[in-house]
């Protein structure tokens, strides 16, 4: 079958010519050449902590911390959710994301595991990371944490997942209130209906064919979770969120759906920082030296330390 052509920036290549697929061998494969990177451990100017912590079922989540060298405490936070469609673990370049936060936005990181489909389906996904979430605020004094300065991101499915978390914390009572929501090409409208979805089906990293082929094996069972945790522009309501900055890339089935829940903050009064690249297709961060993925990482850095209230990054 013919692929369409997309003016996708050479910048990227040749992440811009990946064609994954979503099949028990490719995710079995996938599944082994995505481990922990060694240099976590070697990073002069960050610590690396790796814990586990109890999910909402009784089950444990795994989670990494990563504390600057001599960061003064309490210190600001990050909860760091990684993308891979539900599926995957984080790549490298999640991990090399995180350091880069952790370094520049003055903050500790802490990078969630949360469980994967299809062993773990919705609502697993969203009840770890609410969890993490959670535990993080909880222990936050003995982290080192100003629990008053915590902040959720995420890329594509972690993006999804950084706002389950904020309107399930909304939802249920809880005494954590996030101070922002990071939001990078998230997927956040299972209506499947937008422009981009409709005409970015065979787009390099991610695409709607691969959407569709993923749903079965993500959200095999649409009742077992709340329509607003499996599609949450289609909330009820947006009340109580935190601010967000949300980031689409162009040739993006996703890119609808960043842009729709940013008027929808909007128009809730919530304050809604949209960037939208250009050249770009889904995941295009993974090249990590690329000038755009250069500008926009400085781009989440400015917004994370404003929010932190911390002064700009010196030129």
């Amino acid at each position: 079958m013919k692929r369409t052509k997309y003016p996708i920036s050479r910048e990227f290549f040749p992440y811009s010519h990946f064609m994954p697929r979503v099949n028990k061998r490719f995710l079995k494969l996938a599944r082994l050449s995505l481990k922990i990177p060694g240099f976590i451990y070697k990073d002069p100017e960050v610590e690396a902590r790796a814990l586990s912590v109890p999910s909402f079922d009784g089950g444990e989540i795994g989670l990494f911390v990563f504390t600057p060298r001599g960061i003064a405490k309490p210190a600001p936070c990050l909860i760091d959710i990684h993308g891979g469609g539900f599926v995957f673990e984080g790549a490298r370049s999640h991990f090399r994301h995180a350091f880069t936060y952790a370094k520049k936005a003055a903050c500790i990181v802490v990078y969630v595991r949360y469980r994967l489909a299809p062993e773990f389906p919705f609502p697993y996904p969203q009840e770890d990371c609410w969890s993490a979430l959670c535990w993080v605020y909880e222990h936050a004094e003995e982290l080192g944490i100003d629990r008053e300065r915590i902040g959720i991101g995420g890329d594509s499915a972690g993006g999804t997942l950084s706002v389950t978390s904020c309107m399930m914390v909304r939802d249920r009572g809880n005494s954590v209130k996030p101070l922002f929501q990071m939001l990078i090409y998230p997927w956040l409208d299972d209506r499947n209906v937008s422009q981009s979805y409709r005409r970015y089906t065979d787009t390099p990293m991610w695409n709607s064919d691969l959407s569709r082929s993923v749903s079965p094996l993500v959200n095999p069972d649409p009742s077992a979770t709340p329509l607003a945790y499996r599609s949450p522009v289609e909330a009820e309501s947006f009340f109580g969120l935190p601010p967000a900055y949300i980031e689409v890339a162009e040739f993006d089935p996703l890119h609808d759906d960043g842009v729709y829940y940013a008027e929808l903050l909007k128009k809730a009064g919530i304050a809604a920082e949209l960037h939208e690249t250009k050249g770009t297709m889904h995941g295009f961060d993974a090249k990590l030296r690329a000038p755009t993925t250069q500008r926009m990482l400085e781009s989440r850095i400015a917004f994370m330390r404003k929010m932190f209230g911390l002064p700009s990054v010196p030129d």
